[in-house]
């Protein structure tokens, strides 16, 4: 089963992250990343730019609004996420324990992420995805 291990910070967690040493924070990270990668967990791994930096397309309206910067409270957004392949979702609780990225203000929201076989497989939709992952080697 895939998990999705979504970081957040508040405003004050953030800008405390902000003071580290960039070199010492990626030693940190990195030795994380290490052990999910010799576990044979980690699929995927992305931190995100700020949030400053990105647009918000509201689909509240037609046509769309489209905002740049933050959209809403920014303690509602997320800067960065991993995709683990684990057993459970006590497996995937047991590795986001173990994130380095710890602290008053940061927290780690466990998703699991459905997988296309758990959609009707007779539905159109679902079968040309299906040929799509398949021809990309993703299933």
């Amino acid at each position: 089963m895939k998990y999705m291990l979504i970081m957040r910070a508040t405003d004050e967690a953030f800008a405390a992250m902000a003071n580290t040493d960039f070199n010492e924070m990626l030693e940190t990270v990195g030795r994380y990343n290490d052990e999910l990668i010799q576990a044979g967990v980690l699929v995927a791994a992305e931190g995100l730019d700020s949030a400053a930096d990105g647009v918000v397309v509201d689909h509240s309206s037609r046509p769309p609004a489209v905002t740049d910067g933050p959209y809403g409270r920014t303690t509602e957004l997320f800067n960065g996420f991993y995709i683990l392949d684990v057993a459970s979702k006590e497996e995937a609780v047991e590795w986001a324990r173990r994130s380095p990225i710890a602290g008053p203000g940061i927290k780690t929201e466990i998703r699991r992420v459905t997988q296309i076989d758990e959609f009707p497989q007779d539905n159109e939709w679902v079968q040309k995805e299906r040929a799509w992952r398949e021809a990309n080697g993703q299933l």
